[in-house]
């Protein structure tokens, strides 16, 4: 089982356990992202809340408490349009600590918050003139008189939206990324991304425009866009063609034109009906050194490295099993799931999810992909000290990896699409439905 698992082991898991038919929809969790520091984790959820989770100190292992919650959006309806504002939050981006406070931004479709998390003290009156019950005589002399005191009574965590960036995006947000100078970010929707500074909230500048001219020739949209980790300049945004392009802003003010593309070209005969929805990218992050990014499409996962467009350095299969199941994928809208990407802290491996809350832990170094479960028996296991398996029609238990490939027998209502990995340990958060889970590797 330590081979199967390659070292890692369920941790912790948030949330109700009950089955995926009774969740409601508002608790499925739609955003989770750890803080730079890693002793903080954030989740967003179709409701509009978010929860916040710290680091217990007092644990040797990497646990995590309940910190706070809020509700962060509400839903909306725009007049002009005729359009229902849905509450769910798409993303979650921590900017980086200036002081005891905490400040993250969050966005539904249309509206991001910049939200400030801090503790409060709450101080009550000790000592009045009146007595404990306000009701004593009142002092005589002057001599007499007391000045109240104040004594801290408890401690409150309170949130508070800073600013409220709005009416930018005449299209769904999906993307929201923090920049290494710590003062401005993006946000991205289907044709176009912005550039805000944090601290203005009604000025905002369009710095990529892929809406032509009529609609009607419109032939991708943008799926993902990122800052680099450490060169302020230089961002990157995915498209529904399976396209990364990377821009300079030193270049021109509005970057139509990208310094670097890069792109896998399907060979003709490979093309079918669904080429170009399984090669849309899903979602695309970057190491945090700067120097490869990670791309994410329906079947693969991509490593680039920044230097080398002509083709991805490693191309992992995650679901080459679907592909006969692609028609019944697409009747179910299984088909357009974007399912996010992630590198680990130091570069050396990659997360990404799959159906029946499978995920995987790819070991890049090593070239050993590593299947694991998030799932109820996770935790069942742990107390019971072994693992659930199916069995097979001969009646030999199946292996992981062998229910994994047998398609059929997949759950498509269960599924990892959104996660997070610490930066500096092997620790990763995990989101299945409504439930969050922690899992820690060697």
């Amino acid at each position: 089982m330590a081979d199967q698992d390659g070292g890692w082991k369920f941790a912790q898991c948030f949330g109700d356990k009950g089955d995926v038919e009774d969740v409601t929809d508002a608790d499925i969790i739609s955003a989770v992202e750890f803080d730079h520091t890693g002793d903080y984790l954030a989740t967003g959820d179709r409701g509009g809340r978010v929860v916040l989770f710290e680091r217990n100190e007092g644990k040797k292992s990497c646990e995590y408490k309940f910190f706070t919650e809020f509700q962060s959006h509400e839903p909306e309806f725009d007049y002009l349009k005729s359009l229902e504002i849905e509450e769910k939050i798409n993303k979650i981006r921590w900017c980086k600590r200036q002081n005891a406070a905490h400040f993250l931004l969050s966005t539904n479709d249309k509206t991001i918050k910049l939200w400030k998390v801090f503790e409060k003290s709450i101080k009550v009156v000790s000592e009045n003139n009146l007595g404990e019950s306000g009701r004593g005589a009142a002092p005589s002399s002057t001599q007499q008189i007391k000045l109240p005191k104040m004594i801290h009574h408890d401690t409150l965590t309170a949130a508070i939206p800073r600013k409220i960036y709005q009416n930018a995006h005449g299209y769904h947000i999906n993307s929201i990324s923090v920049n290494s100078d710590g003062e401005t970010y993006i946000s991205a929707d289907d044709l176009r991304i912005n550039l805000w500074n944090l601290d203005i909230s009604d000025q905002s500048f369009n710095i990529v425009d892929i809406k032509p001219a009529n609609m009607e020739e419109l032939t991708e949209v943008i799926t993902a866009a990122e800052f680099h980790p450490q060169q302020c300049n230089v961002f990157v945004y995915s498209s529904s063609k399976g396209i990364i392009r990377l821009n300079d802003m030193r270049q021109s003010a509005l970057c139509d034109r990208q310094a670097k593309t890069f792109e896998v070209e399907e060979e003709p005969s490979q093309k079918s009906f669904f080429s170009e929805i399984i090669s849309s990218i899903s979602d695309c992050k970057f190491s945090r050194d700067g120097r490869y990014m990670i791309s994410r499409d329906y079947l693969t996962l991509k490593i680039w490295d920044l230097n080398m467009e002509t083709r991805p350095v490693k191309v992992i299969n995650i679901h080459d099993h679907l592909k006969s199941k692609l028609c019944d994928l697409y009747e179910n809208d299984c088909i357009f799931d974007k399912f996010e990407c992630t590198f680990s802290g130091n570069g050396s491996s990659a997360l990404t999810g799959s159906y029946s809350n499978f995920f995987h832990v790819y070991d890049l170094k090593n070239d050993h992909d590593i299947l694991l479960q998030a799932d109820k028996s996770a935790f069942k296991a742990k107390r019971a000290g072994s693992t659930k398996n199916k069995i097979g029609p001969n009646g030999r238990k199946l292996t992981r990896r062998e229910e994994y490939l047998n398609a059929d027998a997949l759950e498509y209502n269960k599924k990892i699409i959104h996660a997070s990995w610490h930066p500096r340990e092997n620790t990763i958060a995990l989101a299945a439905t409504n439930n969050l889970f922690l899992f820690q590797g060697q």
